[in-house]
C-alpha cells in the first residue's frame, strides 16, 4: 500500500471556512486524515468567541485535523469582511507558494436568526438580512479572493455546504433562500470556473448530528441513540465525520470535473465512494424520507 492510498490529499492544501464545529469541523478533520494541510477558519477562537457564545474554537479543530494525520493551521477570521478574507487568500498564498486545492464554503452561523414560527411578512426584516448576509455573502467574499489561487495553477475543486439538495421548500423564507442560494453559488462558480479545471459542487448532509444538535436532544455522541425518544428521526442522523469523508473522497477524485455544478448529498455518494460514517454505518436520509415521511410531507425532489 502506498502514501496515496492511505493519504490521497497528500501534498494538497484546503480552505475550510467555518471550520469552527459541525459539518465544517467534520470536512476539516477528514481532509487531514487524508493528508491534506488544511487552514481552519472562523469567528470562534482561544481568543475570543464569535456572537454564537459556543465552546468550539478553531484552534481545536486544527488540532483535531493534525492528529487525523494532515497539517491544522488555525486563521481566525471574519469571512464578512473583506479585508480579513483578502489578507487570508494572501497568506495562503504567500505561505503554500500559491497553491490551494480545495475550497470549503461551510460559514452559516445562522441558526440564532432562523424564524421558524412566521411567514416573510411577520418577519423581523434586519434579522433576515443579517441571516443572508452571514450565510450567503461570506462565501461570495470568500470564494472572490480564494478563487484566484486555484485559477492560476487551473487546478482545483470549491464545495459549497447547503442543507438539501432540491428544491423543496425548507420551512422558513430566508433559511429556504439561504440555503438554496448556496447551491446556486455551486452553479454560477462551475460555470465560470470549467475553463480553467476548476471545479465547484454544492453538498448536503443528511440529518446532522452536530454538536449542537446534541445538545438540543440533551446527549453526548456516546448515548446520542437516546435522543431517538424524542424525535424517532434522530436515530437516522449522521456525524459530521460522515459529511467529511465525502467532501475528501470528491477531493481525491481524478474525475470531479464530471461532478462540477451539481448539488451533491451524503445518502448519494456513500455508494459511489464507499465510505462509512464514524460508527462503521452508512446512513441515508433519503432512504428513510422516502419510507417513512414522503406520506405526511411529500418527497424529497429530484436533486437540482
Amino acid at each position: 500500500m502506498t502514501s496515496t492510498d492511505t493519504h490521497p490529499l497528500a501534498g494538497k492544501v484546503a480552505l475550510v471556512a467555518g471550520g469552527t464545529r459541525g459539518g465544517g469541523r467534520g470536512i476539516a478533520v477528514a481532509l487531514g486524515a487524508a493528508g491534506a494541510t488544511v487552514y481552519v477558519t472562523g469567528r470562534s477562537s482561544a481568543a475570543g468567541r464569535s456572537g454564537l457564545d459556543r465552546p468550539e474554537t478553531i484552534e481545536e479543530t486544527a488540532e483535531q485535523v493534525t492528529a487525523a494525520g494532515g497539517l491544522g493551521i488555525p486563521v481566525r477570521t471574519d469571512h464578512s469582511r473583506p479585508d480579513e478574507v483578502r489578507a487570508l487568500a494572501d497568506r495562503i498564498a504567500g505561505e503554500q507558494d500559491g497553491q490551494l486545492d480545495v475550497l470549503v464554503n461551510s460559514v452559516w452561523g445562522g441558526d440564532p436568526l432562523t424564524d421558524w414560527e412566521h411567514p416573510l411578512w411577520e418577519q423581523d426584516l434586519e434579522t433576515g438580512l443579517r441571516l443572508m448576509r452571514q450565510a450567503v455573502e461570506t462565501h461570495v467574499i470568500t470564494s472572490r479572493f480564494a478563487l484566484p489561487l486555484m485559477v492560476g495553477r487551473k487546478s482545483g475543486l470549491v464545495v459549497e455546504v447547503t442543507d438539501g439538495n432540491t428544491a423543496r421548500y425548507r420551512g422558513s423564507f430566508f433559511y429556504d433562500l439561504a440555503k438554496s442560494a448556496v447551491i446556486r453559488l455551486a452553479v454560477a462558480q462551475a460555470a465560470e470556473l470549467k475553463p480553467h479545471g476548476v471545479a465547484a459542487v454544492a453538498i448536503t448532509p443528511g440529518f446532522l448530528r452536530s454538536e449542537a444538535m446534541l445538545e438540543h436532544f440533551g446527549v453526548t455522541e456516546t448515548n446520542w441513540r437516546d435522543g431517538a425518544a424524542q424525535d424517532p428521526n434522530f436515530a437516522h442522523s449522521e456525524t459530521p465525520a460522515y459529511l467529511g469523508r465525502a467532501v475528501a473522497a470528491l477531493a481525491a477524485d481524478p474525475q470531479i470535473m464530471a461532478k462540477s455544478g451539481r448539488a451533491l448529498a451524503t445518502w448519494g455518494l456513500y455508494r459511489e465512494y464507499g465510505f462509512t460514517d464514524a460508527d462503521g454505518t452508512r446512513p441515508d436520509f433519503a432512504a428513510h424520507w422516502a419510507e417513512n415521511l414522503e406520506e405526511q410531507y411529500g418527497p424529497l425532489g429530484d436533486p437540482l
